[in-house]
């Protein structure tokens, strides 16, 4: 009898053992603080500054894109089961106005784009006709394609998840200045890969104007974009597209670039009259499921390798 009460006593100590160590675990599936991002790109940065601790999803699937892109009636039951929903901002996430609106619920919204000043949306502003640029009135919002612009998005972040869950905040602090570092290394490894182009071939003709920040930072000058408007659900008249074939002609630029997911009907049109050549896999709105795009390091490296060889 006593050797039975030595054993059950010694399951129960290693029982009260094993709870006492699961404290330091992070909270439970049913109790963590649960987070949603816009995008994918979006996400996968969120998910550098929650590590561990927190799992971040994205509204939008891979390879979708958020100018064209139609809200399912799962996205509604997402955004309200969500108490914490990370968008870009500078009126990115048009679809999901009407969703936040029926989903209810109270969440903390996580603007990362907050505290930078957007490329204003200048003379395409007020179009509604073939070259509509109203969907963006607020600014060019293709802010993640500069580096260094991220690092403000993952300030933000940071802040967020602190402020939703606050025992978490030293691991948040951390991993944002990791991810900072690889942010820096990142921006350090364009510059090197740019500067392997002459400076009078920094020549960049877009679909659509996405590659504002990217070009101010890297020293491109944007000869032209077919589609004048930062969405690439736009429209181009025939004058713009006459506008772009004499742009290319007098400039010398040797490419388009367009997003993956862009129709690249009009750019192969332009490209047959001028000589140009289409690179059109380059990955702006989205990341891919595997290579080349997983990651949006990886996302970042796939586009300028591919402009950068595009360009020589």
């Amino acid at each position: 009898m006593n050797k039975v009460f030595k054993s059950v006593l010694m399951i129960l100590t290693l029982a009260a053992l094993f709870l006492t160590g699961c404290g330091s675990v992070p909270q439970s599936s049913d109790d963590a603080v649960r987070v949603l991002a816009s995008t994918s790109f979006l996400a996968d940065i969120a998910q550098n500054v929650a590590g561990d601790r927190l799992t971040v999803d994205s509204l939008l699937p891979i390879g979708a894109d958020p100018h064209a892109y139609q809200a399912a009636p799962s996205d509604v039951a997402k955004i309200s089961e969500s108490d914490v929903l990370i968008l870009n901002g500078v009126e990115y996430e048009h679809f999901i106005e009407p969703l936040l609106e029926n989903a209810g619920g109270e969440h903390l919204v996580i603007e990362a784009a907050a505290g930078l000043e957007p490329h204003p949306a200048g003379e395409h502003v007020n179009e509604t006709g073939a070259g509509a640029g109203s969907e963006h009135e607020a600014g060019d919002p293709h802010m993640w394609l500069d580096p260094n612009l991220v690092i403000t998005y993952v300030g933000n972040i940071r802040n967020g998840l602190v402020e939703a869950d606050p025992e978490g905040a030293e691991v948040y602090r951390a991993n944002a200045e990791a991810y900072i570092a690889q942010l820096k290394d990142l921006d350090m490894w364009i510059v090197e890969r740019v500067n392997t182009i002459p400076a009078e071939r920094r020549l960049l003709v877009t679909n659509h104007e996405a590659l504002g920040y990217f070009a101010e930072r890297y020293g491109f000058e944007i000869v032209d974009t077919i589609l004048p408007s930062f969405s690439s659900e736009a429209g181009a008249s025939a004058q713009e597209i006459v506008a772009a074939v004499k742009a290319i002609q007098s400039s010398g630029a040797p490419a388009i670039f367009l997003g993956e997911v862009e129709n690249a009907d009009l750019a192969n049109q332009i490209a047959s009259e001028t000589g140009a050549k289409v690179v059109d896999d380059l990955y702006l709105e989205s990341l891919t499921d595997g290579a080349p795009a997983a990651t949006y390091m990886d996302m970042m490296k796939h586009n300028v390798s591919r402009i950068v060889d595009g360009l020589k």
